[in-house]
């Protein structure tokens, strides 16, 4: 066996070079002729890596030594950032996050959707790059002393780093967090261990209006049988001037799902108002909302400038949630409909047009792959907000059979995107005008970006 083989083997140390960012985050090096993934490293890192995954041409490893710092590495803010999963970049500067973002962008669009010069914008990034969350969801453990531990998980683990206080949530969620585990602890309540499916308490959720202040909190349990819950509740919302609701939710199922279905309110409201681009909206506990809620409005006046709306336009918003996009384009167009799978996300989306008075939408509950191929009116904007995964392919055959004016695609994955963009554009119906990326989510490899295609109109 040659050196290098007998090198190249799980357990063993190598010393590499850092020369890129993965998609997933990893530094990347080369060994030899063969690629080295490593987590906590950046571009210009020289590093001693110990091999844990191998293959025959690549393999994981982790950081063992940073033999000589790259130029874009700083301190991270958070003293457990080397071992809590909630962030993976904080020993990156925010400059170089941004760009790497906007890289992994261009290889997505030029890698799989085959276009040469994809016309990708600077991205678009606010200002504050810690304190952004607008919620967090933290499951809770217990240490052999009997003390209640909150925290995110530790990398690769379901390891709980407990935590007082983080520094890329909303900073006024912080005294919230290091108080209530205590009050837990002295109450006595049952900590779920996932291990052997028994106890009570599995999450705590907290959740604030960035622009009203007030605050939601909320329990997961497996049961709703906790006693002096009501007391609890009434202690917290006095101690707590912003603590607008205190919510019980029932999740008994050994699943990764935080929230089941069912909510009990224990006191005040279970929900809490948030001003989004002018407009209130009611977030409840399990609702889905942009967790960067300064980034989605900047997203937003983006998507309206582009757009140069006229007010005559008819718009679809699909996978819509609960009107979040809907209620902004309203304000200037002449009809919006908007398509949601979820019920509960729909009855919301009503409840917040009757509550800014808007009367220029519906909202249909269907799977959108199910709804639009059954439709005949073609909408003049079709926004698209789809899941992870991306649009379904009869969406996407759908949309080329209707050839509405011009796309909107929203996207919280460049692979997908990429995918779906090139279905769009390769038969020359579509051309890709313009392209959005923009930093939702600071310390992390995730990036948003939204696409602008136009029909041609000689297609």
């Amino acid at each position: 066996m040659k050196n290098s083989e007998k090198q190249w083997q799980q357990g063993n140390l190598v010393e590499v070079e850092i020369t890129d960012v993965s998609d997933r985050g990893d530094g990347v090096g080369r060994w030899q002729d063969r690629v080295v993934f490593v987590p906590d490293t950046v571009t210009g890192d020289r590093v001693s890596v110990r091999l844990l995954r191998v293959k025959s041409q690549y393999a994981y490893g982790g950081l063992i030594q940073l033999l000589r710092a790259s130029p874009h590495r700083l301190r991270p803010s958070c003293i457990v950032a080397d071992k809590c999963g909630g962030c993976q970049w904080q020993h990156v500067h925010p400059v170089y996050q941004q760009e790497i973002k906007r890289n992994l962008i261009l290889q997505a669009l030029q890698r799989i959707g085959g276009f040469v010069e994809p016309p990708v914008a600077p991205l678009l990034a606010i200002a504050n790059v810690l304190a952004y969350r607008n919620k967090a969801a933290y499951p809770l453990g217990i240490t052999e002393g009997g003390a209640v531990r909150a925290g995110y998980y530790r990398k690769g683990s379901h390891q709980i780093v407990n935590l007082n206080q983080c520094p890329i949530q909303d900073a006024r969620l912080n005294p919230l967090l290091a108080q209530i585990k205590q009050d837990i602890a002295a109450r006595g309540w049952s900590i779920y261990d996932e291990r052997r499916r028994q106890g009570q308490l599995r999450h705590l959720a907290l959740r604030i209006g960035r622009h009203t202040g007030e605050i939601l909190l909320t329990l997961v349990t497996t049961d709703l049988q906790l006693r002096d819950r009501e007391e609890m509740a009434k202690i917290w919302m006095q101690q707590y001037p912003n603590l607008v609701g205190v919510c019980l939710n029932y999740n008994p199922h050994p699943t990764n799902a935080i929230f089941g279905d069912r909510v009990e309110c224990l006191a005040g409201r279970p929900y809490l108002r948030e001003i989004f681009a002018g407009l209130e909206l009611h977030l409840r506990p399990q609702t889905f909302f942009q967790v960067n809620t300064e980034a989605a409005e900047a997203m937003l006046a983006s998507i309206l400038e582009k757009l140069d709306l006229q007010g005559s336009e008819r718009l679809l918003d699909a996978y819509c949630g609960i009107g979040t996009f809907s209620l902004p384009f309203a304000r200037q167009v002449r009809e919006v409909v908007g398509i949601e799978i979820q019920a509960a996300s729909v009855e919301q989306a009503r409840h917040n047009v009757a509550l800014n008075g808007i009367t220029n939408i519906r909202f249909e509950v269907a799977a959108v792959e199910d709804w639009l191929p059954r439709q005949s009116k073609i909408p003049d904007i079709v926004f698209l907000d789809p899941p992870r995964k991306g649009c379904d392919r009869i969406v996407i055959e759908t949309l080329l059979r209707l050839e509405p004016s011009r796309l909107v695609y929203l996207s919280c994955k460049p692979a997908t995107l990429a995918r779906d963009l090139k279905i769009l554009c390769q038969s020359g119906q579509y051309r890709l005008t313009h392209l959005q990326p923009a930093d939702f989510f600071p310390q992390t490899a995730h990036v948003e970006c939204v696409a602008f295609l136009e029909r041609d109109r000689v297609s």
